[in-house]
């Protein structure tokens, strides 16, 4: 692969297997499938590669294939705020495309991922002609709703310990994340910047919940044993 090139300049079609990994694709009829799947295009991403950049406008509705990517904002006062970590499965930005606005957001790769496009009127023809994609993009909105309101309230939690909680909690949302599984690939050092803690910190708090039976720390990974606690239970810390 050429580092030199872009983003966009790297896209290739996608293999059987990627188009496969598409969630939406299944609930196409037969032959809306069919022209979808010729328009779909995927680019692989370097770590530090951006995918959306806040005010430019949309070309594409995109996914994650393979790997994680963050979306992020600065505020006025220069301070960076996470919305999302993205995970494999998750598609994101339908509210930027339907309404053809400029991304508020940037959405950059933590590492080396596969990110998939489908163009901005190939998304809008579905809108208008497949109830089965109308369904999914509704159901991604509400879930999306619900993930910033989340992720509004982690920002404001001094327990570092709850934090990682929620937000591993959030990049396992079978929604959202259809491809995640029951371990999810990351590393304690993407975790914390996507936490907005040390690494450190981020171990201290993994060792906690790993004490609880909450996850289990694997290579290169954490497997979930009790999401439900990791989304609402709280946790005392010295």
């Amino acid at each position: 692969m050429n580092n030199d090139l872009t983003l966009h300049q790297r896209r290739r079609s996608p293999s059987a297997a990627e188009l496969a990994s598409i969630p939406w694709l299944q609930v196409l009829q037969a032959e809306d499938q069919a022209w979808v799947s010729a328009q779909i295009m995927v680019g692989d991403a370097l770590a530090g590669d951006v995918v959306c950049r806040i005010g430019k406008a949309p070309t594409y509705w995109f996914g994650v294939v393979q790997g994680l990517l963050k979306m992020s904002a600065d505020n006025a006062q220069g301070d960076s705020f996470t919305y999302a970590g993205l995970s494999a499965g998750g598609w994101f930005g339908e509210g930027t495309v339907i309404k053809r606005e400029p991304y508020r957001y940037n959405v950059q790769a933590l590492r080396p991922s596969v990110v998939a496009g489908l163009p901005i009127e190939s998304f809008h023809r579905l809108l208008e002609q497949s109830i089965g994609f109308n369904r999914f993009v509704m159901n991604q909105l509400n879930e999306r709703l619900g993930q910033f309101i989340a992720a509004r309230e982690i920002d404001r939690m001094t327990n570092p310990d709850i934090r990682v909680a929620r937000s591993l909690a959030a990049l396992f949302n079978p929604v959202l994340f259809p491809g995640v599984g029951e371990v999810l690939q990351i590393t304690q050092q993407e975790l914390a910047y996507l936490v907005g803690l040390s690494r450190q910190r981020v171990n201290v708090a993994l060792q906690r919940l790993v004490a609880h039976g909450w996850i289990r720390v694997t290579y290169g990974g954490v497997r979930v044993l009790n999401l439900n606690a990791l989304r609402s239970h709280t946790l005392d810390t010295p």
